[in-house]
């Protein structure tokens, strides 16, 4: 038997077939803004629903709109569409914060996917760069900041003069012409914040983390990164796949 299992986020819906193991086999994205679009929706679905697949489907979504539409859909075609804080999360992950229901649920199914750490930061680079904090197997908090490509467009919307800019890793130094400049200055910029969070966040804690990134700007942002760090873009589906085998 195989199943599916999707991320909604602010700019990407992704949907992940799931082997008898709950192992991804493969994997399918559209660009969120493309859901509201009923035949760019329909076509996306066609190609994936045409297999055979257990009848209910997990998803994580930050995104209510875009997962009414997407569940509205899934219904018409008999599977029951679950979002993963219909379940009893806590069983699987303690969770300590003031309020559960304000916390997203990619960040749930992040920490989920890495509960085979103990100690753990995940710093997901998305429409906001999240750091999330696993404690002794205990989601104890995080830390929300802007998201590197929201404020590079933010910053282009809102001057006259200054470009869109494709963030380089290697670079001479500070910027000698506008590109360079602007380079530097988020290359720089998120490096030191990154860096000065996660050195926070331990000396709060006085804990050793095991640092792990995913999201766009992971690659581009591990060598300035002082910690050991990994790379795992498939944490969130891996979290989802997690709570569909262990709590439905």
């Amino acid at each position: 038997m195989n199943y599916l299992v999707g991320d909604i986020g602010n700019t990407l819906v992704k949907i992940s077939i799931l082997n008898e193991k709950f192992k991804i086999k493969k994997s399918y994205t559209i660009e969120t803004k493309k859901v509201f679009v009923e035949k760019s929706k329909k076509l996306f679905f066609k190609k994936i629903l045409k297999r055979n697949f257990s009848r209910k489907i997990l998803f994580s979504s930050v995104v209510p709109n875009a997962y009414r539409l997407i569940r509205k859909l899934l219904t018409k075609e008999k599977f029951k569409v679950i979002e993963i804080k219909d379940l009893k999360i806590k069983k699987l992950l303690p969770i300590k914060v003031q309020n559960y229901r304000q916390l997203g649920s990619d960040r749930i199914s992040n920490a989920v996917g890495s509960l085979h750490y103990k100690n753990c930061i995940i710093v997901d680079f998305g429409t906001a760069t999240t750091f999330d904090i696993l404690n002794n197997y205990m989601y104890v908090g995080g830390v929300i900041s802007p998201g590197v490509t929201s404020s590079i467009s933010n910053l282009n919307k809102n001057t006259a003069l200054l470009p869109l800019v494709s963030l380089k890793k290697n670079f001479n130094s500070f910027g000698k012409n506008t590109q360079e400049a602007l380079n530097a200055g988020f290359i720089w910029g998120y490096e030191g914040l990154i860096n000065n969070i996660i050195k926070r966040i331990k000396k709060k804690t006085k804990v050793k983390y095991k640092i792990i990134l995913t999201g766009g700007y992971a690659k581009l942002f591990k060598s300035f990164i002082k910690e050991n760090t990994i790379i795992d873009q498939n944490i969130t589906i891996k979290g989802i796949a997690k709570i569909f085998k262990e709590l439905i």
